[in-house]
């Protein structure tokens, strides 16, 4: 599936090799952002990924060791996803990511001051709060605080 040595010794080139695509980092934010965990939460995505490419993008993904799935206690014939220590290590990059979004990004897009005004204060809070949450089965959108709740779709 995945080759075993990249094709350069870059580190850049290495993390995009990992990922391959925008889904693989897609998966990964609606797993911190908005808490999803099965293959039907995920399909719901705004981004509209295709059933066949979520399937590749989530076994690449647990081939890499960011993501790991267990049988739903509830429901034996669904996975529950869930991020290793690996991929809980790219919640800095994902807020790393937003920020850029926030002030580059065009103006339609969603921003949160609070969260941006968060990170600036105390970064290292933010990282650790929202990794420990994730870790524990939550995501970043229950913190109230940070992001104005949802609105229904």
């Amino acid at each position: 599936m995945q080759k075993n040595h990249p094709r350069s010794d870059c580190p850049i080139n290495f993390a995009l090799e990992v990922f391959g695509d925008k889904w693989m980092l897609l998966i990964v934010r609606d797993i911190v952002y908005a808490g999803k965990r099965t293959h039907g939460e995920f399909l719901r995505s705004d981004e509209r990924i295709a059933t066949n490419i979520l399937a590749d993008r989530l076994a690449r993904l647990e081939c890499q060791g960011i993501i790991t799935k267990a049988a739903d206690p509830k429901d034996k014939r669904r996975e529950i996803f869930s991020l290793t220590e690996k991929g809980l290590a790219l919640i800095p990059l994902l807020l790393d990511l937003q920020s850029w979004s926030n002030e580059f990004g065009p103006a339609y897009i969603g921003r949160s001051a609070a969260l941006e005004a968060a990170l600036k204060k105390d970064r290292e809070k933010v990282i650790s709060e929202a990794t420990e949450r994730v870790r524990h089965g939550g995501f970043v959108f229950a913190n109230t605080e940070w992001f104005p709740p949802r609105k229904a779709q």
